[in-house]
């Protein structure tokens, strides 16, 4: 069994610039592309990324996955192999099964690539990105980049804190080998 990286996409991977309707709106940090190859060479990756624009009906759920779909690509280009993207497209309060911190993806991400979800880590700019590994045994790690610095009086303190997700990479990595 493999273990896996869940990572949120706004804030986390890219900039959150709002809700992004069109690709030419993706503005990566200059850490994602280097941290993700890295991590990649030692974890199946996956984004798991709440989209309520879609809900709201400012964005319709294909031009999210055009979104996605510029954003894997690149992301390809330069080495990093996504596994798989999980979009709950609801609003917090429809009470939908997908939307974080509920595990469903995590669940569905385990049983359709044999994940050992108790050696994944959930890594987010809000606290309910890291609350989303707790129902599993995985690890949240939360970032000060995007949301993370206007949440942090909001995360428990059981979770680590890192500047950007090349931090939280090193730490990861650091485990790993501990």
């Amino acid at each position: 069994m493999h273990a896996a990286i869940f990572l949120d996409r706004d804030g986390t991977l890219i900039e959150d610039v709002g809700i992004i309707t069109d690709p030419s709106q993706i503005r990566l940090y200059p850490e994602t592309i280097p941290t993700l190859r890295e991590l990649g060479r030692h974890f199946e990756l996956f984004v798991v990324t709440n989209q309520n624009g879609i809900a709201k009906g400012v964005i319709t759920p294909q031009q999210a996955d055009a979104v996605n779909a510029a954003l894997d690509q690149t992301l390809r280009q330069h080495g990093v192999a996504i596994r798989r993207w999980y979009v709950c497209p609801h609003h917090r309060h429809d009470g939908c099964a997908c939307i974080k911190p509920n595990p469903t993806f995590l669940r569905q991400a385990a049983a359709a690539f044999g994940l050992d979800l108790k050696r994944s880590y959930v890594i987010g700019d809000h606290p309910h990105d890291p609350a989303t590994a707790d129902a599993v045994g995985a690890t949240g790690l939360y970032v000060l980049t995007g949301h993370g610095q206007r949440h942090l009086s909001e995360l428990p303190e059981k979770y680590p804190v890192f500047q950007n997700l090349s931090a939280a990479a090193e730490w990861i990595l650091t485990q790993k080998t501990a």
